[in-house]
C-alpha cells in the first residue's frame, strides 16, 4: 500500500507500516500544496492513503467520490523512540 504522511504527521509512525511504502509530503515536493492540491497530486501519484492530523479537512473539502483513504488518527499516541 502507498501512503502518504502530511505534513504534521509523525514520522516515526512509518516503522509500525513495514510492508508498505511511506513518503511524506515534504519529500514529494508537495509541502506548500493546499489540501485540494495535495489531495489532488496523491491521487495522481497513485498513493491509497493519506495519513494526516488535520482534523479539519474533512470540513474543507469536498471528499466524496475520492479515491484516496483519508486517516486522521485520533488521540494520537507516538511510544517512546517511534517519534
Amino acid at each position: 500500500m502507498h501512503i502518504l504522511f502530511d505534513h504534521g504527521t509523525p514520522r516515526g509512525i512509518s516503522r509500525a507500516l513495514q510492508g508498505h511504502i511511506v513518503k511524506e509530503a515534504r519529500a514529494q515536493g508537495w509541502d506548500t500544496l493546499s489540501n485540494g492540491d495535495l489531495l489532488k497530486a496523491a491521487e495522481e501519484a497513485g498513493f491509497e492513503v493519506l495519513l494526516t492530523t488535520d482534523t479539519n479537512l474533512p470540513h474543507q473539502q469536498n471528499l466524496k467520490g475520492r479515491k484516496l483513504a483519508i486517516v486522521i488518527p485520533s488521540g494520537l499516541f507516538v511510544p517512546v523512540g517511534l517519534n
